[in-house]
């Protein structure tokens, strides 16, 4: 039960009785519903484009979060702004393997990374579809994404004491929703950099 096991640690990690909010973006069909069922019910169903904002909520032990899926449209993106002062993190999904939408996923991240509007809540990026034999690597990505002054804490990439421009939390995982691989080490991540 190593799914269940670290939903309760990641929510665990908010504090008993505390009510955690997180939002999850990303261009349509990179993963969001997909991930937002498997939080919720520990099952892989993949669902159609989403076309319209929905919220699982998810408790455990006296521990709740919400989880407000976005839907990644070009229509629906114009609302994801419209969340980001409400929530406790920002969760963004990148399909890894779809290389043909890397640049359009780039700059919706991007948008999200350098708006100063936004406050200053942590980001966890997803590099989903890892399974996928195209997808390309954590490193490729940091590179088309332009990710190296973003990443927080990782040490290939630290930030240094002349670097004093605000930047929120932000980190990288890859991970493969559909093998249920990565995304449980970044859930935690999450977890600790909302708690702080």
């Amino acid at each position: 039960m190593f799914l269940w096991d670290w939903i309760q640690s990641f929510l665990q990690l908010f504090g008993f009785n505390r009510k955690a909010k997180i939002m999850i973006v990303g261009l349509d069909n990179a993963g969001k519903s997909t991930l937002l069922n498997m939080l919720k019910t520990g099952r892989l169903v993949q669902f159609p484009p989403t076309g319209q904002a929905r919220c699982e909520e998810m408790a455990v032990g006296g521990l709740t979060i919400q989880a407000y899926d976005l839907g990644g449209h070009v229509v629906m993106r114009r609302v994801w702004l419209d969340y980001f002062p409400a929530v406790d993190g920002i969760v963004f999904i990148i399909d890894s393997a779809d290389r043909e939408r890397l640049e359009e996923s780039r700059v919706e991240l991007t948008r999200i990374l350098e708006d100063p509007e936004i406050p200053p809540i942590p980001l966890l990026i997803l590099g989903n579809k890892t399974d996928k034999g195209d997808a390309i690597g954590k490193e490729e990505l940091i590179m088309k994404f332009g990710l190296h002054r973003h990443l927080f804490k990782e040490e290939i990439y630290q930030r240094t004491e002349k670097d004093t421009s605000p930047r929120r939390e932000c980190q990288l995982f890859m991970c493969s929703i559909l093998k249920k691989q990565g995304y449980g080490d970044a859930f935690r991540w999450l977890a600790k950099a909302t708690n702080k």
